[in-house]
């Protein structure tokens, strides 16, 4: 008796300590049916998985405000079973992180928050997905990252970064009511660099966003504008989606420019569920060979799909 009673006061008081610690299971499932044609010829309709993944997070308060955290998160393609993104399994994100009332230090793998400020907002109807995706936002996507966010000062919270390859990001966000703002700044081996701004705004119904992005030195292309518009309407269950992206010419490729737009009806099913369809279309010029990969052939798609968060 005098054991089990040992054992039951062992147990209540590690209690607290295994309470301060949480680890989640997320993912998306996220598939399209699509009759795509490249220039003249078309494709066999097919399936295509539109950035599905599987991730884990967790979180432990250490206590007087400090916390240690992880994200694990893989990347797979529901239509073969195999996984996509590259040789990595945690091809998507790998992260471990202390943080507090003064910040948070990150360390690992990840999207750049360059790209989560600013054209991350824009492309709203598959979250940025697909074959319907922004084509034309370029950024750096670099491993043995080292960074710092800023704990939020009102409105504002801000992030700066290094990685392997001399790779250097800096993003700020601010948001004000109805109205967002982000910034992000990237500059890599002391060459290539890019420098975006963007905003959105919800009106009711109505959601609008837009972003600006200037490219120099990108791999020798040389230096570039582009720019995205979207909207967004909801009718109940419905949302209604239209975008349209310009990229300019590069400065050393004559004919480089491009554009793209996208038209899309989701249909929400639950707050975790919807249907959806878009048509996307990229018109290259002679020297622009965006998303068909063929100089001066434009890509057209139709899809209608499905798309499950767990």
């Amino acid at each position: 008796m005098k054991k089990i009673f040992a054992l039951a006061v062992v147990a209540a008081a590690a209690a607290p300590a295994f309470a301060q610690s949480s680890v989640t299971i997320y993912g998306r499932l996220n598939v399209t049916a699509e009759s795509v044609k490249i220039g003249s010829a078309k494709e066999d309709n097919m399936l295509n998985n539109n950035a599905s993944r599987i991730g884990f997070k967790g979180v432990e308060d250490l206590g007087g405000g400090l916390k240690a955290g992880f994200q694990l998160e893989h990347g797979l393609d529901p239509t073969d079973g195999q996984a996509s993104g590259g040789s990595r399994f945690w091809n998507r994100h790998s992260e471990l992180w202390l943080g507090g009332n003064w910040g948070t230090v990150r360390m690992g793998y990840w999207f750049p928050e360059t790209y989560m400020a600013t054209a991350d907002y824009i492309s709203m109807h598959n979250h940025d997905t697909g074959r319907s995706a922004d084509q034309f936002y370029v950024g750096t996507f670099a491993t043995n990252r080292v960074g710092y966010r800023t704990p939020k000062f009102g409105a504002f919270q801000a992030e700066v970064d290094v990685a392997e390859g001399k790779v250097y990001n800096l993003s700020g966000t601010a948001s004000f009511g109805r109205y967002e703002f982000g910034a992000g700044y990237s500059q890599a081996d002391g060459a290539d660099k890019q420098f975006a701004l963007r905003g959105n705004a919800t009106f009711g119904a109505f959601t609008v966003g837009a972003y600006y992005q200037r490219a120099q030195d990108w791999t020798l292309l040389g230096d570039r504008d582009s720019y995205r518009l979207a909207g967004m309407y909801t009718m109940g269950a419905f949302e209604f989606h239209a975008n349209v992206g310009f990229a300019g010419e590069w400065s050393n490729v004559t004919d480089s420019d491009a554009t793209q737009y996208t038209l899309g009806v989701n249909y929400n099913l639950s707050k975790r569920t919807k249907v959806y369809g878009y048509y996307s279309e990229v018109n290259n010029k002679a020297a622009a060979a965006y998303l068909s990969g063929i100089a001066g052939a434009d890509s057209k798609s139709f899809a209608v799909g499905v798309r499950h968060n767990f």
